[in-house]
């Protein structure tokens, strides 16, 4: 007995690392249950921490600080670099009108929060929690307490207010969606977008009719067009020929192009005729031509990683054409400057031979994209620690504003997962090892968050003031919800199953997307929240330091 309780109760290091594992492994195995198919997940983990709190269960305060700030930073970073990409492409187009809708619920939900606090005269470091919480928000919760503690405040009651407006943060927006299919989602809000495809790309095969162009070479024929298409084959009599830059059209060509769908028609117009086969569904490639065969190249070389797909000369030294570039369930248009970044999959045509000399320049390993590049991630977390300190000085705040351990290795981690290619960098890693490292990372922080907030948990919980800021979740979690579902139904004229999406995404809560996939055909709510997901997290980490400083 004597060794099981210096085993379980006497601080030091192995007895830290058993106590996170145990709260960790209990809250895993919990939150795979479900609850008319509502399940908590990962969070899970956070309610373990607070129940082993509530029993007595603690760790040295230096290890637990240690655990939580540096689960929190790996947590974050990992977030920013699989992000990344799709960040900075989300504010094209419809994603540019997503993101103003998730930033519209997300100042009126913080205007709603400082509202209270001045209003019924409750301390702002308090109702911070409280809207971390509504908002289910545990990386906005850490930038809060940091900017406490370099205050000088206590950052306690923001970790109870948070704890315990949590759980109806996450059931409450799925509450708010049944309300808005109930009662404002119009028959035609119900119905399917057909998706937008005018940026994927489109196969399509036309006729050279156009004596404009006949006798121009490809290279003259593409710089002159505005549209961008790449030829991928060409029929000449009964011959085929592999298209290169310097072939010249002839009258009555037949030519297979790779394009955009929203450039379809003007190519009609620049090469003749377009015909009427749809070359989009097929599957087969290899059977079109006998000597010539299509096949997936992966980029695996570090040396290639960053280059622009021109820079690579493929058509002139092998003969073969990339038609397109698949990334991240994405086809790209296979033009000269699309910059290629690891695990990138090329589409290239040609024959098995020129082929087989292209994949030992291109790489195609897939076994050494499995082994992460822990130097860059590092790296990464260093510049994103050094990013999140420095001081921003806000107009009317005597104390400047930092990014912090939050939001510094996000910012980081979206700028290396964008711009780290660029650089030659291999920032890539593939999907299991991104989340087995975020899952370690949030695991630890929601265990140690939980834990230090455990021993005064359960009184806060069943007193007046547990009450009160329950009360008071409820307003943040719900009325920011429902009025921007309304107004983008009405005004942004989105589809409810976007708008869900968009309601997920801006309140951070995969748990409400979960039951929105479930209950919605269609992948719209999924593709509508990785759209605003980035620019939430990040806007939320900063607003929940800034509230702090020009409130105190």
């Amino acid at each position: 007995m004597e060794w099981l309780e210096t085993f379980l109760f006497s601080h030091s290091a192995i007895q830290a690392v058993v106590i996170i594992a145990m709260i960790i492994s209990a809250g895993i195995a919990l939150g795979r249950l479900r609850v008319a198919g509502i399940s908590l997940g990962i969070t899970f983990v956070f309610f373990v921490g607070i129940f082993a709190g509530y029993l007595g269960l603690s760790i040295d305060s230096q290890m637990l600080n240690y655990a939580e700030s540096f689960g929190l930073v790996l947590f974050v970073y990992a977030l920013g670099l699989q992000v990344g990409p799709g960040f900075f492409s989300s504010f094209r187009q419809g994603g540019l009108r997503m993101n103003i809708v998730g930033l519209i619920l997300i100042l009126i939900g913080t205007l709603l929060a400082v509202g209270i606090s001045i209003g019924f005269d409750y301390g702002i470091d308090s109702i911070t929690g409280v809207l971390c919480g509504a908002t289910t928000n545990t990386p906005a919760l850490a930038a809060a307490q940091q900017t406490l503690k370099q205050l000088g405040m206590s950052a306690n009651s923001a970790a109870l207010g948070c704890a315990i407006t949590y759980p109806f943060g996450v059931v409450g927006v799925i509450f708010a969606m049944i309300i808005l299919r109930k009662l404002f989602a119009r028959k035609s809000d119900l119905t399917e977008r057909v998706p937008d495809s005018g940026q994927q790309t489109y196969i399509a095969t036309f006729k050279i009719t156009n004596p404009g162009i006949v006798g121009h070479s490809i290279f003259d024929t593409q710089h002159a067009s505005p549209a961008k298409f790449i030829i991928s084959r060409i029929w000449r009599d009964k011959s085929l020929l592999m298209p290169t830059a310097d072939i010249r059209l002839q009258q009555d060509d037949r030519i297979m192009v790779i394009t955009t769908k929203k450039d379809v028609e003007d190519l009609a117009l620049l090469f003749g005729q377009k015909e009427n086969k749809d070359w989009n569904h097929f599957d087969n490639w290899n059977k079109i031509d006998r000597n010539i065969e299509s096949r997936h190249i992966i980029v695996s070389r570090r040396e290639i990683n960053g280059k622009k797909l021109g820079a690579l000369r493929l058509r002139n030294t092998f003969n073969i054409t990339v038609s397109r570039v698949l990334r991240s369930g994405v086809n790209l248009l296979a033009t000269p400057d699309l910059v290629l970044q690891m695990g990138d999959r090329l589409t290239a045509v040609g024959t098995a031979s020129d082929i087989n000399e292209a994949e030992k320049m291109i790489g195609n390993r897939v076994g050494s994209l499995k082994e992460p590049n822990l130097a860059v991630i590092f790296l990464g977390i260093f510049l994103g620690l050094a990013l999140g300190s420095l001081p921003i000085v806000l107009p009317g705040s005597a104390m400047p504003v930092t990014l912090g351990l939050a939001g510094g290795p996000i910012v980081a981690g979206l700028l290396m997962g964008q711009f780290g290619p660029r650089l030659h960098m291999v920032t890539y890693t593939t999907r299991s090892a991104n989340l087995m490292l975020r899952g370690i990372g949030l695991s630890m922080y929601l265990a140690c968050l939980g834990l230090d907030a455990g021993a005064n948990f359960f009184e806060t919980l069943v007193g007046p003031q547990g009450l009160i800021w329950i009360s008071f979740g409820v307003v943040l979690t719900m009325v920011p919800v429902l009025i921007v579902g309304v107004m983008a139904m009405r005004l942004f004229k989105f589809k409810f199953s976007e708008t869900c999406g968009i309601l997920c995404g801006s309140m951070a809560n995969p748990m409400a997307l979960n039951y929105a996939n479930d209950s919605i055909e269609g992948d719209a709510p999924a593709v509508s929240y990785a759209t605003v997901y980035p620019m939430g997290m990040f806007i939320r980490v900063i607003i929940a330091q800034v509230i702090i400083l020009l409130c105190v």
